[in-house]
This record gives structure tokens, sequence and C-alpha cells, in this order.
């Protein structure tokens, strides 16, 4: 994906804005939206398995594996802070599950202090989690927002993890402290090391900062990372995520503080990342998917994102910068979208407590 100038992101990322989607019937819009599991409750992330089988989040501290036989659940899960915006809220499948059974998780874990982000790596044993490992816990805080807290593998196996800054923005510019970046791993969980941050003091496995509150995190069809995350009002972004960068939160931004004053130093600085895309007013993204057109050709390459504020799911053309927005009846408070592989597009409600699957109409 081509990044646009500064420019064309003020341009059309104002211009995609400009008219509130208003919900109509799938049919209506081309697309066909089927429901595939209901009564969850406040959902949080879906992830596909071998053979068909997909296992869903509840931030309460379920995890349950679905797709042959009745929904089961997982067993083997530590305690959760299931307050706020924390809980149990990521799960990532890595390529050699079939292999190994292994499981990434994110979730609030209670910690001296509070609770903070973790990251922990399990094996799928049946209907349990075994050989439960942590990978990374944070500082403890008393926040209740911002855990930030998707967990995706990249290329040659590299785990990427993304944190909140819990509220406090000025931790997302200390590189000594986690909150507020992009955190990368080996496949055996030992922290990556980067050669752009050598000589430097950083958090283990640092790879970007200046993050707000990354909820959606995916890699295009060339293999790079690309975030969405929360801005204050009207700083909603979409990042394409690179090593050693640092994305300005909260120095700068392009929204502002819920008041309406505002925040840092202004829209841009020397050594500060611009964003790919951006929406005013903001639409609260929440989960990500890049589409490889296998179902929806038309779609190939395109950036998908849920909103957890304006019941939609927001279509974003990597290549003129343009946004098309999906609103029907079931995407309502939509906290994650995923490509299966058929690609169909998987998305769960929270309001509605269901994930539905989206094919052309």
């Amino acid at each position: 994906m081509d990044r646009p100038t500064r420019r064309q992101t003020l341009t059309f990322g104002l211009y995609g804005m400009a008219a509130l989607a208003l919900p109509r019937p799938a049919a209506a819009q081309g697309l066909t939206v089927s429901r595939l599991v209901e009564g969850l409750d406040e959902p949080w992330a879906v992830a596909f398995l071998p053979g068909g089988r997909f296992l869903v989040t509840e931030r309460g501290g379920q995890l349950t594996l679905h797709g042959d036989g009745a929904p089961r659940r997982i067993t083997g899960l530590p305690q959760v802070a299931a307050e706020g915006q924390g809980g149990l809220l990521d799960v990532m499948v890595p390529a050699g599950h079939g292999d190994s059974g292994a499981l990434w998780i994110t979730y609030a874990a209670l910690v001296e202090g509070g609770a903070c982000t973790a990251l922990a790596r399990a094996n799928l044993d049946g209907d349990r989690l075994a050989d439960w490992t942590v990978i990374h816990q944070g500082p403890g805080s008393t926040s209740p927002r911002h855990y930030g807290s998707r967990v995706v593998e990249g290329r040659g196996g590299t785990v990427f993890l993304t944190t909140g800054d819990r509220g406090e923005g000025p931790h997302a510019q200390d590189i000594a402290r986690p909150e507020g970046k992009v955190l990368a791993f080996d496949p055996d969980g030992t922290p990556a090391r980067l050669r752009v941050f050598a000589g430097e003091e950083t958090i283990p496995g640092l790879w970007s900062y200046g993050h707000r509150n990354p909820q959606g995190a995916c890699l295009d069809l060339a293999g790079d990372l690309w975030l969405c995350e929360h801005g204050a009002r009207g700083g909603d972004e979409v990042n394409r995520v690179q090593p050693g960068r640092n994305y300005g939160w909260p120095v700068i931004t392009l929204g502002v503080d819920y008041d309406g004053s505002p925040i840092g130093e202004g829209r841009q600085k020397d050594g500060m990342e611009q964003p790919a895309f951006f929406w005013d007013p903001s639409i609260a993204p929440s989960g990500l998917t890049v589409c490889s057109g296998k179902m929806f050709p038309d779609w190939r390459g395109h950036i998908l994102t849920g909103s957890l504020n304006s019941d939609l799911i927001a279509r974003v053309d990597p290549v003129t910068w343009t946004e098309s927005r999906i609103a029907t009846p079931e995407t309502l408070r939509v906290r994650d979208v995923r490509e299966a592989p058929d690609g169909s597009i998987w998305f769960l409600s929270v309001n509605t407590g269901t994930l539905w699957r989206m094919t052309p109409g």
C-alpha cells in the first residue's frame, strides 16, 4: 500500500466523514449477512483454527470453541481484570498451530498496583489450555482504560502486540515503558531485538511507539503491519507501522481533547509520523483486516475496521484513501472484523452479542 501525502490524508480523511451512514438492509447494499453465533456476552475477538473451527473471546473471561458440534468452553485461563475496558481480549492462532496447538492470548492481568496489558502463549489441548506461559506483562495501573491489545503474527513468525497508553499519554513517548507501543517477539516468546534502537535503553521488544489505544491490527497483502487506533476527539487513525518510528501521541494528534481543548504541540513535528488515514468525527475503530479479494474481488487490498460508536464497518481504499461505509441492522458496535479463510468477512457485534458472516449479495 502506498502511503498518501499529508495533504491527501487531511482531504480524504475529512471527506470520508462528510455524511452519516444510516443502517440499511444488507441486501440493499449488495451483501448477505448471516448469523453464526449468538448469545455472546461482550465478545472481543474471533480467530480461525484448522478444519473450520474457530475461537471467540468474551471480555468477562470466556474462551469458547465453535465449529465442530456444540460450543465448548475452554478451561485453563487465569482470572482476568474484567473491569472498565479490561478483561479477556484478543486471541491469535499462529500459522504452525496444526503442529503445536499453540495460541497467543492477550488480557488484562491482575498484578501489583492494579491491572496491565498482558500477553501469554498456551497450547490448546482438547477443551483446555495447557502450558500457560506469560510472555509479557506491563506495570499495574488503576486506570480502567486503553489496554490496546491486539496480537498479530508477522512475517517469519514474529508476534506483534499492541498496547494502549492506559490513559497516561506521556507513557507512550517513554521508550523504556511498555504503554502505547507495538512490541515484537520471536516465535519462542523472546523479545525481538531491533538494530534501530541499538544502544538505547528501551522496553524489550520495542517496535514502535507514540500510540494511544490501538484496537485493530493486521498485515496487508505485502506482509506489512497496519494499526487502527483511537484518538481523542477527531483523531482516530490508520497507521502503517514501521520499526523504530514514533507515531506522535500525545505530542502531535489530528484531534482535540474531549472538552475541545488542544492536545500537545499541534498536528505535525519532525521525527513523528503522520497517519495514512484518519476520522473526524471519530468512529472509535476496533478490529482490522485487509481483504485478499478472494470473495470480494473489488475490495482486494481494502482496509476494513469496525466502529464502536457509529454502528458500521468502514472500508477504506488505500489507493484513493476514500471511505465507504457498511451500515446494516447487524453492524451494531462492531468490536472485531476478520477475513475468514474462504474470503468471507466475519464481525462481532457487542450490542447483539453475535458473530456475523458477510458475503456478496
